[in-house]
């Protein structure tokens, strides 16, 4: 973690407002600007925690708040504890601990035993800029709360970052969503992971989510997610360009929009757009190029030397290829519009499912515009799979979209990451 004090800005300082508000403490809005709120917060939660009242969040600081970033903590059980009196004690329940520690005998606990506790609180915080790292922290959060899911790795962005996949379920029906294409679209990642927790947790609670049978979905689909395919532009929009990038004198060239990288940046870091580089018609995308002002790598729009030129791409068509998938969504900002055709391709039911995807969104269901009907994931996943493929672009206005439409873009689009399983 990084140490935060007076003055400090950026995402980590989002994170340390957003879990200081849900401690009760007053940071003011959360802006990313470490002031003086935030410091006398900070100072506050120190004297209550018998930490050094500096308003300095170092590495002692940050360890006693991790158990509110994770939502969870380890606990040694002690003579005459019981599931009940621990549950208690951390305002939880006891389902909660069963089902993080499985195998566990609650009639015949070991004293000195270290079990995991979920605290009772969300994970995935949906009031902040959502950074890989944050992503990195709640994948590891949720699969430690919730040991029933798989997580995984499909392969490594240019930077080598970890592009992470989790799956939902046991089922023979798979289908696969996937976000953050674009750059500027991180919102659509924070969809994915809140996703993920209310699923993960209706299972283990054994409760429905919006009127579906979660454990019966469970056991007939298999939902996977990569929920950040871009991690590398999704930090540099976020973090902003540090000198120690690789790639930082060629980025501040292809930059030349005279516009911050947080304003304008959709491309991977080596400045190609994700999702113009799948071998479905790329050439047309490329000949859109000359029309689009384009001439190599850049914010938006250049396809790459290549078709699956990016380690990216690459990683997204094997893992498809290697799995039966009956249908896929591909999630990006904004319009509120879905996307269902390629080159006038018609795979079965795909029309059906749109529509009641239209339904539970109130989105409209439309043809993909010239602009970005070639080179896409869906458009490839279409072409060589003949399956229902979907790019839905949520919220509205100009990306990067403020966190303040997440809750709406929730609303509209839970019930398609619920129900899409059953229509396929």
């Amino acid at each position: 973690m990084y140490i935060l004090k007076l003055g400090s800005t950026g995402p980590f300082v989002k994170l340390l407002q957003s879990v200081l508000i849900n401690l009760g403490y007053d940071v003011g809005k959360i802006d990313g600007i470490f002031g003086l709120k935030t410091q006398n917060a900070v100072l506050e939660y120190q004297k209550n925690n018998y930490l050094t009242p500096d308003g300095v969040v170092d590495n002692k600081t940050w360890n006693s708040l991790e158990k509110f970033i994770l939502g969870y903590t380890s606990y040694t059980i002690a003579p005459s504890d019981t599931l009940f009196k621990i549950a208690s004690s951390f305002s939880t329940s006891v389902n909660s601990i069963l089902v993080a520690n499985p195998g566990i005998d609650p009639m015949n606990l070991t004293i000195g035993q270290s079990i995991i506790v979920p605290l009772n609180s969300n994970v995935v915080l949906t009031n902040i800029d959502y950074t890989y790292d944050i992503m990195e922290m709640n994948i590891r959060a949720l699969k430690t709360r919730y040991p029933f899911i798989e997580t995984g790795i499909i392969g490594q962005s240019v930077l080598g970052k970890n592009l992470y996949y989790i799956k939902l379920g046991n089922g023979d029906k798979k289908v696969q969503y996937n976000a953050s294409h674009h750059s500027l679209e991180w919102i659509t990642s924070v969809l994915m992971m809140k996703f993920i927790e209310d699923f993960s947790r209706a299972y283990a609670e054994k409760s429905t989510f919006l009127g579906y049978n979660i454990s019966e979905i469970w056991k007939e689909s298999s939902i996977y997610i990569v929920p950040m395919v871009n991690p590398d532009g999704v930090n540099l929009v976020l973090n902003g360009l540090s000198p120690d990038n690789p790639y930082y004198y060629q980025l501040l060239q292809w930059n030349n929009t005279g516009m911050p990288f947080s304003k304008v940046w959709q491309a991977n870091i080596k400045g190609t757009d994700l999702n113009r580089n799948y071998p479905a018609s790329w050439q047309l995308g490329k000949n859109q190029e000359t029309m689009l002002g384009i001439v190599g790598p850049g914010p938006t729009r250049y396809g790459g030397p290549y078709p699956l030129s990016e380690p990216e791409t690459q990683a997204m068509v094997n893992f498809t290829s290697a799995h039966d998938f009956k249908l896929v969504i591909s999630y990006h900002s904004q319009g509120e519009v879905i996307f269902w055709l390629y080159n006038d391709i018609t795979p079965p039911n795909a029309l059906e499912i749109g529509n009641t995807f239209s339904k539970f969104s109130g989105y409209t269901l439309e043809n993909t515009p010239s602009i970005a009907a070639f080179a896409g994931y869906k458009d490839w996943f279409i072409e060589i799979f003949n399956k229902p493929g979907y790019t839905i672009e949520v919220g509205s206005g100009k990306n990067p979209l403020p966190i303040s439409q997440f809750d709406t873009i929730y609303k509209d689009n839970r019930e398609i990451l619920t129900a899409a399983p059953t229509l396929v």
